[in-house]
C-alpha cells in the first residue's frame, strides 16, 4: 500500500499517515458561511482537500473514507440580508428568509464548487440541524468548570485547558495582544471565547438553559465532527486563516468535553490565495467570485489547474499568464481525448491512475509535481509511436486526468481557444511598443508609448512593460476587434 506523508500542522513536521481504522479513514474540513457567493480564495481549500479525498479513496478505497465539510448557515451575516428583506417587503417570518437566503447560498456553492471538478463530501451537515447537540456540549464544559455563564452568555475558560496555543505556537499571554478577540466586561480572562451568546428580537434563537439564543461560531465545528465522526478522527484541515483563533478553539472545547478522545491527529492548512501578486480585496479592485470568473467564459478546469500549480502550503497566485498556462494544456489534453480515445466518456478505472501522480500526491499533496508528470505523459501519448486508439499510455493519461479531477474536460467551454493565435496576433503591437518606448527615452517624450498602452487595455490587453522587454497578454475581456482600428 502507498505510503501517505502529510505535513501536520501541530507538530510542524511532515509524518506518516496512519489512520485510526483503515477501514474507516475520517477527514474533517471547514466549510463555507453562507452567507454570498464564494469568492476564489474559498476555492482554494475546496480543491486542495478535493484532491487529498480522491488520494484516500485511491489508497483506502471509496467505501472506506468519510469527509465532511459543514456549513455555517447560522451568522449575523445571514440575519441581516434576511431582515433587509423583510423589511423590503419580503413575505415570510425572520427564520423563513434566513432559510430561503442560506438555501440559495449552498444552491450557489454547489453549482460553482462543481463547476471545479470537486467531488462532494460524503456529509454536509449544516450548523441549524446540531443546536441541541451544541447545547448539550456547552452544558458539559460547565458542568466540568471549562465554561461559565454570564448575562445569558456562555464563555470557554481559555486558561484551563492547558495545551491552548499548541497548534499556533504561542503562549496564552502572546496572543492577548493583537488578538482578535471580543472585548466585553462579563469576561473572567480578555482570551475568553463565546460558546452560546443571547439573540434579540430579531435575530434567530433557540430555548436552552441560558435564555433564547445561539451558538457561537467555534462550537459548530466541534459538535458536528463529534457527532459524525466520533471522540478522535484521522484529519482536519482548512484554510491558514483558521489556525488561530477557530481551529485552536476547536481543540480545546473538544479536548475538554471529551477527554477520553484527542480529536483530529493530523492537522492541515492551506496558504492563502494572491491576485498578480496582491492580496485579494474589494478595495483594490482585484477581487472576484468564482461565479465572476465562470461567467467571464473562464472554466471551472482552467480554475483548479491554476489552483493546483502551488503546492497547498504555499501562496498561490491568480494571473493571466497562469491562467493562458492552463488553457494551453488544458486544449492540449482535449485533443488528447478526442483524438485518441473510443469512448471519452467511460468510467474511471482507479487501476490505471499513472503510480507516479499518486506518489507525488503522497508525498504531501506534491500537486505541482503531479501535474509535470501529466505533462509528461501527455507528450508521450502525443508522440507518434503511440498514435494507436485506446492504447494503454492513453488509458493511463486518461484516468489519471480524471484522478486529478479533470475528467469532464469540455473543448467548446475552455477558455478562448485559439489563445495561442491571439498571442501571436499582439506581435506586432510588441514591436511597436518596444521602437516607440526606445523612441520616447531618447526625445522624453512618452505621450506615444502612453497613448498606444490605452488603445491595448481598452481592447482588453494587459501589457507588462520591464527592462527585459514588453509582454502583451490577452486578459478574460481580450477583444481582436478592437485591435483592428490599431492596425
Amino acid at each position: 500500500m502507498v505510503t501517505i506523508r502529510l505535513t501536520n500542522s501541530k507538530t510542524r513536521k511532515k509524518e506518516d499517515f496512519v489512520p485510526i481504522d483503515p477501514a474507516n479513514v475520517r477527514m474533517y474540513v471547514c466549510g463555507p458561511t453562507v452567507y454570498d457567493r464564494a469568492h476564489l480564495g474559498n476555492a482554494r481549500p475546496v480543491v486542495v482537500f478535493d484532491t487529498l479525498y480522491r488520494l484516500l479513496r485511491h489508497v483506502y478505497g471509496p467505501d472506506h473514507v468519510t469527509y465532511v465539510r459543514n456549513f455555517t448557515d447560522v451568522d449575523d451575516k445571514i440575519n441581516a440580508e434576511a431582515l433587509r428583506r423583510q423589511k423590503a417587503g419580503s413575505p415570510g417570518t425572520l427564520e423563513e428568509l434566513i432559510h430561503q437566503r442560506t438555501e440559495e447560498t449552498i444552491a450557489w456553492y454547489h453549482a460553482d464548487m462543481g463547476a471545479l471538478g470537486a467531488l462532494r463530501p460524503d456529509h454536509e451537515p449544516r450548523a441549524t440541524e446540531f443546536i441541541a447537540q451544541m447545547i448539550a456540549m456547552t452544558e458539559g464544559l460547565i458542568a466540568s468548570g471549562h465554561a461559565y455563564a454570564v448575562e445569558g452568555h456562555v464563555l470557554f475558560r481559555v486558561r484551563s485547558y492547558e495545551g491552548y496555543g499548541k497548534l499556533s505556537g504561542r503562549s496564552v499571554d502572546d496572543m492577548i495582544a493583537g488578538a482578535r478577540v471580543e472585548v466585553a466586561p462579563f469576561k473572567e480572562d480578555p482570551m475568553d471565547f463565546v460558546l452560546w451568546k443571547p439573540s434579540s428580537g430579531e435575530e434567530p434563537g433557540w430555548a436552552s438553559p441560558w435564555g433564547k439564543g445561539r451558538p457561537g461560531w467555534h462550537i459548530e465545528c466541534s459538535a458536528m465532527a463529534h457527532e459524525l465522526l466520533g471522540e478522535s478522527f484521522d484529519i482536519h484541515g482548512g484554510g491558514l486563516d483558521l489556525q488561530f483563533p477557530h481551529h485552536e478553539n476547536e481543540i480545546a472545547q473538544s479536548a475538554c468535553a471529551h477527554p477520553q478522545g484527542d480529536f483530529a491527529h493530523y492537522w492541515l492548512h492551506n496558504e492563502m490565495l494572491q491576485v498578480e501578486g496582491k492580496k485579494m480585496s474589494k478595495s483594490l479592485g482585484n477581487f472576484f467570485t468564482v461565479r465572476d470568473l465562470l461567467d467571464q467564459g473562464i472554466p471551472g478546469e482552467v480554475i483548479r489547474f491554476v489552483l493546483l500549480r502551488t503546492h497547498y502550503r504555499k501562496p498561490t497566485d491568480w494571473t493571466a499568464s497562469e491562467r493562458e498556462v492552463a488553457t494551453h494544456h488544458l486544449e492540449n489534453w482535449n485533443r488528447i481525448k478526442r483524438h485518441r480515445l473510443s469512448n471519452p466518456d467511460q468510467p474511471f478505472d482507479g487501476s490505471r491512475v499513472d503510480t507516479e501522480i499518486v506518489e507525488a500526491l503522497a508525498d504531501d499533496l506534491n500537486t505541482p509535481l503531479a501535474l509535470t508528470r501529466l505533462f509528461e505523459l501527455a507528450k508521450l501519448v502525443s508522440s507518434a509511436a503511440n498514435s494507436k486508439l485506446d492504447s494503454e499510455e492513453t488509458l493511463i493519461f486518461f484516468h489519471s486526468l480524471a484522478f486529478l479531477g479533470f475528467k469532464d474536460l469540455d473543448t467548446q467551454r475552455l477558455l478562448r481557444r485559439g489563445a495561442v493565435q491571439n498571442a501571436i496576433s499582439l506581435q506586432p503591437f510588441i514591436e511597436t511598443l518596444e521602437s516607440l518606448r526606445l523612441a520616447a527615452a531618447q526625445f522624453k517624450d512618452f505621450s506615444a508609448v502612453d497613448a498606444l498602452k490605452s488603445a491595448l487595455i481598452a481592447a482588453g490587453v494587459e501589457v507588462r512593460m520591464s527592462k527585459a522587454g514588453v509582454e502583451l497578454v490577452p486578459g478574460p475581456d481580450f477583444d481582436p476587434a478592437k485591435l483592428e482600428a490599431l492596425q
